[in-house]
């Protein structure tokens, strides 16, 4: 492999081999590595947190705890950031972790996987995007670099820590891996690499890295293997710099890597250097006041560029002086790689469009393309002596921090796509403080076909947990028997029932299931007749007596135990010899209260709606009323009216039930959303849906959404009848 020659200035090089041209002497496996000038590094992997979505208030005590970062290395600690944006490669972070069966769901499972497949894909457009910090000390050798180091690496990690920054090191087959993605850009070579290789083959470890071959004779553009590459650096001319510019270049869909290179200033000689040119400053100003008294014009009159300078450098030698700022000499590298010529000037352009936008540039490294490369690498080495004076508060505004990944290994279910990072959402709520979820959202944005999809999700990963559905729309039902799921209907007019009696004996865990059932029907009859005052001591004896009692066949498990209901329970207790296990004598019923059998008013004779041969009397009371409630559905619900209408009519009748309880007549159909037409407009002939719907009607609040506004509105209805009800009585 080799390096074609360039020339520069008519010197002519002799060619070196591509492993030559890496500028580093030796990587050992602990990851620390050697450079020229006796430097010795290591690197850092760290994650990404919430800065982009968190408020002003966080935002800023974020950049705070970076500055502290930032201030942590002194002169002789100087460090690197680097910002790798690479296309994915086969060994993709997030995986499809469905396993393949043969069953009847395959079909299912395979049209989920594919779509999984194709998010991960799309996700970023196939970016990934890594950040390192590599930071170096001079040593006479890597024994003696190698504790301090250590040290180093420990205080880093730990004030990231402090950020919520989670980290690692990376030891030296994780450094060569970075170095061998970083040189070998849009490919698909796969990283192999043994410590135990080296000595079998003779090879070093620039040999598993180094590409084909580097070639750069161009002034402003260089090839590695067959892609395109230019560096440039970033010119910053803005007096303010804005956080945003650092996160829209790195946000481009493109390979490239942002490199900045920090060298700390010596804080004495930093405060003497800012003193030396406020001086120079003051010499300039007595020159230019000399100048004007001899032209003959006021002395005052200086230079605009002269008193910005005199300015700038006095604000900067009191936030050295007494604002914890320190002095940073910042190298900002920009490389690109495209793999044509045209779609890397094309990059490159995009790049300069967003730095003009910040009142900065992008430059090229004219005839430094190689060593703007190598400054590139993920090593501490810098090559490049561009420097611009930056202090802690101007250097950390380049704040390497936008939104933080949702991607947990194991069990982890899809969730969709972050709209930041644009990365898949891989989670297991079950590992999080708080396994409960909820979807939020307006009408008609796919709340119910995102629990969907996690239920599907759910029973194609993780099969051995159970799945429990309560529908009560009835929107469930079809994807719970594709699934092989039971479907059980649970309504007044159903089959099926609800028996609290029942219990399950084989239960795991340490607690007996009868104390956990007799606990449980306590609860139960201290709701229905515990009054007040709760159940006496002694009522609760009796009863979790009685309980054990009829549970006492289960218990022993003979074979013809049956699961009692509350009717044994209730001859149970009639059983025993306790007073209290008597029923209470029964107070004389007060006859209900009959509804009121008023006229219809606002100025409508009344007139039925459904005649007695079963026809529909479209001039009708109740049709009327039913076509007014579906104007005021429009009003409240504009973007469902028909669900915001049936709302209506379901809070007026519950709002009637509760007051007038039986004498509101029953609707068939109601409670599942298909109401029977002729007991609806029965229902709405009646004074008491007149009634109900007025309470309604007056009471609506003002704000919230259709469902939250009608539900509250019929539980203040309900309580006004009620309360008009007591009145009359």
């Amino acid at each position: 492999m080799s390096k074609a020659k360039k020339q520069k200035n008519g010197n002519k090089h002799r060619a070196l081999s591509a492993q030559q041209t890496i500028p580093y002497i030796a990587m050992h496996p602990d990851g620390i590595c050697q450079l020229p000038g006796g430097l010795y590094t290591k690197t850092l992997e760290y994650e990404d947190i919430n800065y982009a979505v968190a408020s002003t208030e966080d935002q800023t005590a974020i950049i705070s705890g970076w500055s502290a970062c930032l201030n942590y290395f002194d002169s002789s600690l100087p460090f690197q950031l680097s910002f790798v944006n690479r296309r994915s490669r086969n060994a993709n972070r997030y995986k499809v972790n469905i396993p393949a069966q043969e069953d009847d769901f395959n079909s299912i499972r395979g049209e989920y996987v594919e779509m999984l497949k194709g998010q991960i894909a799309k996700s970023n457009n196939g970016i990934e995007r890594y950040k390192y910090i590599t930071f170096g000390l001079p040593a006479e050798g890597a024994t003696e670099a190698r504790p301090r180091l250590g040290r180093v690496e420990a205080d880093v990690m730990g004030n990231l820590k402090r950020l919520g920054v989670q980290s690692r090191p990376l030891d030296g087959r994780d450094r060569l891996a970075v170095l061998h993605g970083q040189m070998h850009p849009g490919g698909r070579e796969p990283f192999r690499f043994a410590w135990k290789d080296i000595p079998k083959t003779g090879m070093g470890t620039k040999d598993y890295i180094a590409p084909d071959s580097f070639d750069f004779r161009q002034s402003r553009t260089f090839r590695v293997g067959q892609m395109w590459g230019a560096a440039s650096y970033l010119q910053i001319m803005a007096s303010e710099l804005s956080d945003k510019l650092l996160a829209e270049i790195l946000e481009l869909d493109a390979e490239l890597t942002v490199t900045m290179h920090i060298q700390t200033v010596d804080q004495v000689k930093a405060i003497k250097t800012v003193k030396g040119k406020i001086s120079d400053i003051d010499k300039m100003k007595v020159e230019e006041q000399r100048k004007a008294t001899r032209a003959g014009y006021d002395p005052d009159i200086l230079p605009p560029d002269l008193v910005t300078f005199s300015k700038d450098a006095a604000e900067l030698l009191a936030d050295l002086q007494s604002r914890n700022e320190r002095m940073f000499l910042l190298t900002f590298l920009i490389v690109n790689t495209a793999p044509t010529r045209e779609r890397l000037e094309n990059d490159i352009f995009t790049v300069n469009g967003i730095a003009q936008k910040y009142n900065c540039a992008v430059k090229r490294l004219d005839w430094q393309q190689e060593q703007g490369y190598m400054s590139s690498l993920a090593l501490g080495y810098n090559g490049i002596e561009i420097q611009r004076g930056m202090t802690t508060s101007s250097t950390a505004i380049f704040v390497p921090f936008m939104t933080r990944e949702l991607r947990m290994d194991g069990p982890s279910l899809y969730y969709g796509m972050n709209a930041l990072s644009h990365n898949v959402i891989m989670a297991d709520r079950k590992k999080l403080k708080s396994a409960n979820g909820l979807y939020l959202g307006s009408t008609g944005s796919g709340k119910s076909f995102a629990a969907k999809r996690e239920l599907l999700n759910v029973f194609l990963a993780i099969p051995q947990d159970r799945i429990i559905v309560v529908d009560p729309m009835g929107e469930y039902a079809p994807l719970v028997e594709r699934l092989g799921g039971q479907v059980i209907e649970i309504a007044p007019d159903s089959p099926n029932h609800i028996s609290p009696m029942d219990v399950q004996m084989d239960m795991g865990g340490g607690d007996s299931p009868l104390s956990l059932k007799a606990d449980f029907l306590l609860s139960l009859c201290e709701l229905v007749v515990g009054g007040r005052d709760g159940l006496q001591p002694i009522e609760k004896t009796v009863i979790d007596r009685c309980v054990r009692l009829v549970y006492r066949e289960m218990a022993l498990g003979l074979e013809t135990a049956k699961t009692p209901l509350l009717q044994d329970l209730y001859e149970e207790l009639l059983r025993q010899p306790e007073p209290e296990a008597k029923p209470a004598p029964q107070a004389e019923a007060k006859p209900e209260a009959k509804a009121p059998t008023r006229r219809m008013a606002r100025g409508k004779a009344y007139d039925p709606s459904v005649l007695s041969e079963g026809a529909v009397n479209s001039a009708g009371y109740g049709f009327t009323r039913l076509t007014i409630m579906a104007a005021e559905a429009y009003a409240i619900g504009p973007d469902d009216p028909d669900a915001t209408l049936l709302a209506l009519i379901r809070a007026g009748w519950a709002a009637s039930r509760a007051a007038w309880g039986a004498n509101t007549p029953d609707v068939a159909g109601l409670a599942d959303g298909r109401p029977d037409t002729d007991a609806l407009l029965r229902w709405l002939d009646s004074p008491l849906a007149r009634d109900a719907d007025e309470a309604i009607g007056r009471l609506m609040p003002a704000d919230g959404t259709p469902a939250d506004r009608i539900g509250r509105a019929g539980r203040a209805a309900a309580r006004a009848l009620i309360a008009a009800r007591d009145l009359i009585r």
